[in-house]
């Protein structure tokens, strides 16, 4: 069963997954990286472009979900650096720092809210990430055409991109997509019929909405909400 509530740091959500039966679901691109809790192990999830199933075995894991461009600041890694992968936490930082924390969260009675605390102290030992970026996702988020969005932030498209890259592991048109795929499986799945659906999102047309979700999800909108 999969749980998730408020973080403590601001735009992020905690969330806890046990499996009750065989054959894990996809996880869908969503613009987001996860520090990820699971039988003795710390990962961070990338950002995905594409949908990820987990491997092997069902298992318990716990995580914390950072919204767009919030999770390299605090891991110190370029986003773009991770695109599409998960990795070990001690393979980006100092195994012993990474050794205690995996023991802090081992004993908790409550991993998820380990993981909470953990990135609450890291989020107030860092710098807050740049609020350009946070202007950024809202105004995408809102439909808003990346050339028209650059121009209001006073950033030319190189400089955009390479700011991208590291806060999103991509480019801007790219978490454009991916966004407006999130507002579309959000409606979709309130009941709002396909058609109207594409024309909330964003789409030109439901054969827009249907193309890129299948380029995205890998399977249709149909098979996702069922």
């Amino acid at each position: 069963m999969y749980v998730e509530r408020p973080a403590r740091l601001s735009g992020a959500v905690v969330w806890t997954n046990t499996p009750s039966a065989p054959g894990a679901r996809p996880v869908l691109p969503d613009g987001c990286m996860d520090l990820l809790w699971s039988e003795g192990r710390l990962l961070v999830a990338g950002p995905d472009t594409r949908p990820y199933v987990p491997e092997g075995a069902p298992a318990r894991w716990a995580g914390v979900r950072f919204g767009p461009g919030a999770a390299p600041v605090l891991l110190g890694v370029p986003a773009h650096e991770l695109r599409d992968r998960r990795v070990e936490l001690a393979d980006l930082w100092p195994t012993a720092a990474v050794r205690r924390l995996r023991a802090r969260v081992d004993a908790a009675t409550d991993p998820a809210a380990a993981l909470d605390g953990i990135v609450s102290e890291l989020a107030a030992a860092t710098d807050p990430p740049d609020p350009l970026l946070a202007r950024l996702v809202a105004a995408l988020d809102a439909g808003r055409p990346v050339a028209v969005t650059a121009d209001e932030l006073g950033l030319g498209a190189r400089q955009l991109h390479r700011r991208s890259l590291a806060a999103f592991g991509y480019g801007p048109k790219t978490l454009a997509r991916i966004l407006r795929l999130q507002r579309a499986l959000a409606l979709a799945r309130a009941g709002v019929s396909q058609a109207e659906t594409a024309s909330r999102a964003g789409y030109a047309d439901q054969a827009h909405l249907a193309r890129d979700v299948r380029e995205l999800t890998g399977t249709t909108l149909g098979e996702l909400l069922r």
